[in-house]
């Protein structure tokens, strides 16, 4: 794959002055974490690789320390402090860069930025003073009064806003300067046009999202997730056999903390892996007094819950014992029956299989029990 050719010159303005309150979440959005890094960071990082050129980002009062860590290692950007309002945020900024043809002016609260929508608005100067990225509306538009439709509004004519948004730098820079209009200016295009200048449209991207409510920071769930378990206990003399939640008449039975259920708790893992929750011994340690000979249905039925808290439902398990005896298929379809049960799952989603190793190693010579266990979870 080529490397992306070089863009016009271009500086930069990251609007993260806001208090970001309606985000519920436990300081400004702007720094918040957001698929696995500050929001902030999201769009400094796509800025500076697309080549801005100086990069200021307008920050809240108070909010260095904040912006730095969000944005540690990296270079090439400056703080200044934003004001009481988007605009003057904006005019602060704008004072503060020496000379530039071309400036983007983005909201830190739309951190996924293309490239491409950056290319489309830089070449849209060639011919304007200003571009803005915008996307149709597809919905039909109700005009309120007192909580009553009043009228309707031509959607066929109206476009919704993203940023960032481009423009030749002394147009806005002078419009800014003279601005006469509301301090509470939606955006510097509104801006320009109050100078008298023209803004272009170019077309937008959905993955220009603003942030602005709290279920925006709630993970994006992909649709199945797996998860796999192994575990092994040693046969010994003495002790009860609790293989796949059932006790099976043996000589010998399985050594552990709890009852040893090698096979439950492989699939214990398994889910607890789908979801990314750890291993069982983290959730049930062996250092624990309360699990001494407890039963493995008790973790099993834990996985499932903790599966389903998740937002996710055990979709099948397929179960692997290794071992040379007791023999295994006698007792598949109680085993099926049971782990379903814990489970809450229809039968038709348990697989059971065993397998020896050939009379090889410490299966083969009857010292213990393995098991394997895939788990396949559904979102919700």
């Amino acid at each position: 794959m080529q490397d992306d050719p070089p863009l016009p010159s271009f500086a930069a303005i990251v609007v993260a002055a806001g208090q970001g309150l309606r985000a519920g979440q436990p300081l400004p959005k702007q720094f918040a974490i957001w698929r696995g890094k500050p929001v902030l960071r999201h769009s400094v990082d796509a800025l500076l690789a697309s080549g801005a050129e100086p990069l200021v980002i307008a920050i809240p009062t108070g909010a260095e320390e904040l912006a730095r860590a969000a944005l540690k290692g990296l270079d090439g950007f400056m703080l200044v402090e934003g004001g009481d309002t988007r605009q003057q945020s904006v005019a602060r900024a704008l004072a503060a860069i020496d000379s530039a043809k071309r400036v983007l002016i983005h909201d830190a609260a739309r951190p996924d930025l293309p490239r491409q929508v950056i290319e489309r608005l830089l070449t849209a100067l060639d011919g304007h003073a200003g571009a803005i990225p915008v996307l149709p509306v597809v919905d039909s538009l109700s005009i309120d009064t007192d909580g009553m439709m009043s009228g309707s509004a031509p959607r066929e004519q109206l476009r919704r806003v993203q940023t960032p948004q481009a423009f030749r730098f002394s147009a806005i820079r002078d419009a800014h300067q003279a601005w006469q209009g509301e301090p509470t200016a939606g955006d510097d295009a509104q801006v320009l046009r109050a100078a008298g200048e023209r803004v272009a449209h170019v077309p937008g991207d959905e993955r220009l999202a603003k942030l602005t409510f709290a279920e925006d920071f709630m993970a994006v769930l992909p649709p199945v997730r797996t998860g796999m378990g192994f575990d092994v206990h040693r046969l010994v003399a003495g002790e009860e056999l609790w293989l796949g939640g059932i006790r099976i008449e043996y000589e010998k039975g399985l050594a552990g903390h709890s009852d040893a259920d090698v096979a439950l708790h492989a699939i214990v893992d398994a889910l607890l892996g789908a979801i990314g929750a750890g291993d069982i011994g983290s959730h049930f340690p062996p250092s624990d007094p309360q699990w001494k000979g407890a039963s493995s249905d008790r973790f099993l039925i834990q996985a499932g819950r903790l599966v389903d808290a998740a937002g996710y439902f055990t979709g099948n398990i397929d179960l692997t014992i290794v071992c040379e005896a007791p023999k295994i298929g006698p007792h598949r379809d109680a085993m099926r029956a049971r782990i379903a049960e814990l489970l809450g799952v229809d039968i038709g989603a348990i697989s059971v299989k065993a397998t020896t190793t050939e009379r090889l190693g410490f299966t083969g010579r009857g010292e213990g029990i393995a098991a394997q266990a895939v788990a396949t979870v559904l979102r919700k």
